[in-house]
């Protein structure tokens, strides 16, 4: 399914770094750029009576904090920033929070489990460490020659989220958070992150999506070395179902593309997506395939060391979900290694 046939784009620019635009009741869109081939993310501004509310933060680099200041002094003036929500903790969300926080004396807003996790990739602890990450990927397949280039990758993580909040305050799923005297219900999704939220304002109709709901790519769903036997796949599409429930033409703001309408349309396109890579990978599982294996399948080009961090992992989610509904039977080889083959062979 195409996604441009059948999504509305009310909204067809976008504005440029570090200009702010209103884009619903409340509603201020930002966009700040990012170094990766995946080169932007779309941030908010929510007027909060004579406060503002800044949704997600963009990478902790020189770049995004010198937009950032043109946006602040444009916009919010002289003016208080009651809250910084994070919908998750990767680094082009997160990454300026600190920066954020202090300046404002404002407290941070974040799922709790998103809170910790980032404390522990940042501290890595408790699997959150890259040989364990490369650990897990060598019982997967991953090639000497894959691994050496990932090691060249470096403290990612780290080099753009430079400071984190030592306290938060906590969102729930189902929560409701009253800014700017509407009401905004706390959506918590699966999958891409341990407890993303989305929020949704009911009186407007418009959901800040964040990574849960993207336009026209998926968003990256991996199995990580904390919970390697995890199925986050599963979750996710339980999760992106689930937003079915909303109004049709809900507005929809995305981190990344273009806010749209046709939300029904996307979380159709996107379990449509999934079904057909799923039963590419049953076919690839023709014989005793590890995941490593399976990447060609899920990812039709070229991969620098920083896609095929995400690519082993969304690989091992694919066959961890085909795993659980018996579509595939997991072996481990005399060398270690998982490999999966199509039930039946």
């Amino acid at each position: 399914m195409n996604p441009e046939s059948v999504l509305q784009y009310p909204h067809a620019t976008p504005p440029e770094p570090g200009e702010v635009r209103a884009i619903a009741p409340g509603v201020h869109w930002l966009r700040m750029p990012l170094p990766f081939a995946l080169n932007h993310i779309n941030l908010w501004l929510l007027e909060d009576g004579d406060s503002w509310v800044i949704v997600d933060t963009g990478i902790g680099n020189e770049d995004t904090r010198k937009y950032w200041d043109v946006a602040l002094a444009t916009t919010v003036g002289s003016r208080p920033v009651s809250r910084v929500i994070l919908t998750h903790h990767h680094p082009d969300h997160s990454g300026n929070a600190g920066w954020l926080t202090r300046r404002f004396n404002a407290p941070m807003v974040i799922a709790q489990t998103e809170y910790l996790a980032c404390h522990s990739v940042l501290d890595s602890r408790a699997g959150y460490d890259l040989e364990a990450i490369l650990a897990m990927y060598r019982r997967n397949g991953l090639t000497a020659e894959n691994e050496t280039k990932m090691r060249t990758r470096g403290e990612h993580f780290r080099k753009h989220v430079q400071d984190f909040p030592n306290s938060y305050s906590r969102m729930l799923d189902g929560m409701v958070l009253s800014i700017g005297g509407r009401d905004w219900r706390v959506l918590v999704g699966y999958g891409h992150s341990p407890e993303h939220v989305s929020l949704y304002c009911e009186d407007e109709d418009v959901m800040i999506s964040g990574d849960m709901m993207l336009p026209k790519i998926t968003t990256n769903v991996s199995v990580q070395a904390v919970e390697p036997l995890g199925n986050p796949l599963k979750l996710f599409l339980d999760s992106t179902r689930a937003q079915a429930a909303l109004p049709a033409d809900t507005l929809v703001l995305p981190s990344h593309g273009l806010p749209f309408r046709g939300i029904r349309d996307r979380v159709a396109q996107l379990v449509h997506h999934h079904d057909l890579r799923l039963a590419e990978v049953v076919e690839a599982c023709k014989g005793p395939t590890a995941a490593a294996e399976v990447i060609p399948t899920l990812f039709r080009r070229p991969l620098d060391a920083h896609q095929m961090f995400f690519a082993m992992g969304e690989s091992m989610a694919h066959l961890h979900l085909l795993e659980s509904e018996g579509r595939v039977v997991r072996t481990i080889g005399n060398d270690g290694v998982l490999r999966y083959s199509s039930a039946g062979r």
